[in-house]
């Protein structure tokens, strides 16, 4: 026993423990929901004591910076923007959650729009960001949908739950820097400094597995089945605070230069209009940017658009409020 108890050794473990304590006494924002993943309730949303919201990267919830009253200012028409790397955009302004606001604005409507996208969260995490943002009095809910994304969820819950429970094996993930330590292999910044083999072993387990699940017809028609059943119920949960919703349908960029391309929606638009009635509107990527002139250069790759392209689905945004009257409070059809 004594030669375990060495001044190294005893030392050692000191450190760790003071880098635990400090962990979670100054950076508790950081431990808060760090190991689930997305599936974290609150995560990324921290209420301030003067009345604000801050949008924070915390708990795998890698919100761009906002901040927000959490009481809706008097006469302000408030938009959250739910969704993926496609409505997230380039950057802050680039993407159309915020010139959807810029717009509305220009045309005397005092809006405010948060852009609560999210790379890699498919349905399940959607709906748990907005079953938050509902607390936050929304005028409207704009659902981006995609269905590219369940593989992520799937993986992403299996992680939450890894290390939950209490057996022995799993005292040491119980806390904050081992479990950070552990994972350090599926962390890009910190990628380039692992040894060659466990960084191929484990980017050919992730790879091989995503490529394998989009192969498995099973698979995707479960993944179809679940986009459908959680997009219904973020729709009635919105509904059930009174709260409209735009569902706006992903479309991806299909074809190369010797196959003339064109955009598939991959069955969303159906889905979209599949929950149309009292309260939910729907819009079509495809619909918006199949006229539109030389459409492909709007696409940055199969599925995120360039900034010209938020662009154009921003004002396509913008006219379908204006059409439907969902700030009929400021905008009377003409």
């Amino acid at each position: 026993m004594k030669k375990f108890l060495t001044p190294a050794f005893v030392l050692v473990i000191l450190l760790l423990a003071a880098a635990e304590l400090a962990s979670r006494l100054f950076f508790p924002q950081d431990v808060s929901g760090r190991f689930e993943y997305g599936y974290s309730p609150d995560a990324g949303f921290v209420e301030r004591p003067d009345g604000t919201v801050q949008l924070t990267r915390a708990g795998g919830r890698r919100f761009r910076p906002q901040s927000f009253a959490k009481h809706r200012p008097e006469g302000a028409f408030r938009i959250f923007v739910i969704g993926d790397s496609v409505p997230r955009g380039p950057g802050q302004k680039q993407a159309y959650p915020w010139q959807v606001a810029e717009e509305l604005r220009r045309h005397q409507v005092p809006a405010e729009s948060f852009n609560l996208g999210l790379a890699g969260h498919g349905s399940r995490r959607s709906q748990l960001v907005l079953k938050k943002v509902l607390e936050y009095e929304p005028s409207l809910i704009i659902l981006h949908v995609n269905n590219s994304t369940e593989f992520e969820d799937d993986r992403e819950y299996r992680r939450s739950q890894e290390f939950k429970s209490w057996p022995p094996k799993n005292w040491l993930m119980k806390s904050f820097i081992f479990r950070r330590l552990y994972e350090v292999k599926t962390e890009a910044v910190l990628w380039r400094l692992l040894p060659d083999a466990i960084r191929t072993r484990f980017a050919a387990d992730d790879a091989g597995a995503k490529i394998a699940a989009f192969q498995d017809k099973k698979k995707l028609a479960e993944w179809k089945k679940q986009v459908a059943r959680n997009t219904a119920a973020s729709v009635n949960l919105a509904l059930g605070k009174n709260v409209p919703v735009l569902v706006v349908s992903q479309c991806r960029l299909k074809g190369d230069a010797q196959k003339r391309p064109f955009l598939d929606d991959y069955g969303l638009d159906a889905l979209g209009h599949s929950l149309e009635g009292e309260g939910v509107y729907t819009l079509s990527m495809k619909q918006v940017f199949s006229p539109v002139p030389d459409f492909p250069s709007y696409f940055a790759d199969g599925a995120h658009l360039t900034p010209p392209g938020h662009a154009i689905l921003a004002h396509a945004i913008f006219q379908k409020i204006y059409q439907e009257h969902l700030a009929k409070k400021y905008i009377t059809q003409k």
